[in-house]
């Protein structure tokens, strides 16, 4: 049987804010993903979206979907 999460993966506001928009950190990327894969998860798939911050700024983030055996 397999379990399924999903994760909502984006930087912190406070670049957005000063730069107007905020990509997405590789370094950090990775650690979360290594974090999780630690755990068992493996990324079934993933999307990037522009994500809409009060309504001037705006942040990347990625929609990921893990699975793992149970």
């Amino acid at each position: 049987m397999k379990e399924y999460k999903v994760v909502i993966y984006q930087e912190g506001m406070l670049g957005s804010l000063l730069l107007g928009a905020s990509k997405v950190d590789p370094v950090k990327f990775t650690d979360f993903l290594n974090k999780n894969a630690r755990q068992g998860w493996r990324v079934v798939t993933m999307e990037k979206d522009i994500r809409r911050m009060l309504l001037l700024w705006q942040r990347e983030a990625y929609l990921v979907i893990m699975e793992r055996e149970t």
